[in-house]
């Protein structure tokens, strides 16, 4: 069993990653994002009839806020189990709120702890990471799932799909990158190369949205593997009006199944605010657009090979109008998400 005596030397990606974790405002920001935490609690306080008298195991359980919620959904017993040492404040907080005796909380990694049951009913998790897949837990979820789940065990949440869009963002394209082009007198322009490079987490809003959205990934936790999560994905974009598309956003969508009654959020530009936001990924060439039109092309995604916690992510695509073919454009694009 893994514990806080351990003498393990973990690689620095992962030593980065957990330590992250330590930091009570990254709890902060997650606890007080209620898209987030109210669609968890009422996927599990609606649906108590379902976690009253089972197992569950809490993956990655930070403060242990998802335990608790359990617990007080009439759970027989919950383990929660995190690598970072947030898990010794849960502790306090378990014991704050009298659930001690329903709530075991584990220090340590998913694939070395030992579990207090041999197998759990239920799976509760708060995975995601931004884009869903960068620096996610999922694959510490499967690890669990093929391990310790039931035979009809449930996975809450247990569904997500990645949705892609192009957007109009001239003017903080130009802030961002076009800065380089002259600073203070001086050409910079090498740095837009790197900064194009690097995916923008931020909030887009849902009028500078120009195109349908496509769905590029869809997930199933109860029979995706680790190999899906390395996907190549075609993709088409079709304009919902005359503008420019100077980036393509992405965002995800969760969904609680199994629930009495779906429960279901979404990151994207159209729905509430979230901690994750959307994804923007700026294109070097800006698009005229008219309504009608569509940009195709394929996403491709996969672990970075030095550090898989990151991703290399890949796309290409084609602009071919056929009235004004002077306006056609192909390109193809690399980032990486670090």
């Amino acid at each position: 069993m893994q514990n806080s005596d351990s003498s393990e030397v973990l690689p620095y990606s992962e030593q980065h990653y957990f330590s992250s974790y330590d930091h009570f405002g990254i709890h902060e920001e997650m606890l007080k994002d209620e898209t987030r935490t109210l669609s968890y609690r009422n996927a599990i306080y609606q649906n108590s009839h379902m976690f009253r008298g089972k197992v569950v195991l809490d993956v990655g359980c930070g403060t242990g806020i998802l335990s608790m919620f359990a617990a007080r959904a009439g759970a027989k017993h919950v383990i929660g189990v995190d690598m970072s040492s947030i898990i010794d404040m849960a502790k306090k907080l378990v014991e704050r709120n009298g659930l001690s005796d329903k709530i075991t909380l584990l220090k340590g990694k998913m694939e070395e702890v030992v579990l207090p049951f041999d197998k759990v009913d239920i799976i509760i998790s708060e995975w995601m990471g931004y884009f869903l897949l960068y620096e996610s837990m999922l694959d510490t979820v499967l690890v669990a799932r093929d391990k310790y789940l039931a035979d009809g065990g449930l996975i809450f949440p247990d569904k997500a799909t990645i949705h892609i869009a192009g957007i109009e963002d001239g003017e903080y394209k130009e802030e961002k990158i076009g800065f380089w082009s002259d600073v203070y007198g001086f050409d910079f322009s090498p740095i837009q190369e790197v900064v194009l490079a690097e995916p923008l987490v931020d909030t887009v809003d849902m009028k500078a949205v120009v195109t349908d959205p496509c769905q590029v990934l869809e997930l199933d936790l109860y029979t995706v593997q680790k190999t899906d999560l390395e996907f190549t994905q075609t993709f088409e974009l079709q304009a919902r009006r005359n503008d420019f598309v100077h980036a393509v956003i992405a965002w995800f969508d969760i969904e609680f199944s199994k629930c009495h009654k779906p429960i279901r959020f979404s990151t994207g530009p159209h729905a509430r605010y979230t901690h994750w936001k959307q994804t923007v990924f700026y294109l070097r060439e800006t698009l005229t657009m008219k309504v009608g039109e569509k940009i195709t092309g394929t996403l491709v995604n996969k672990p970075n090979k030095q550090n898989p916690r990151d991703l290399d992510i890949h796309i290409a695509y084609e602009f071919s109008p056929e009235d004004e073919p002077a306006r056609a454009a192909a390109e193809q694009c690399d980032y990486r998400m670090c």
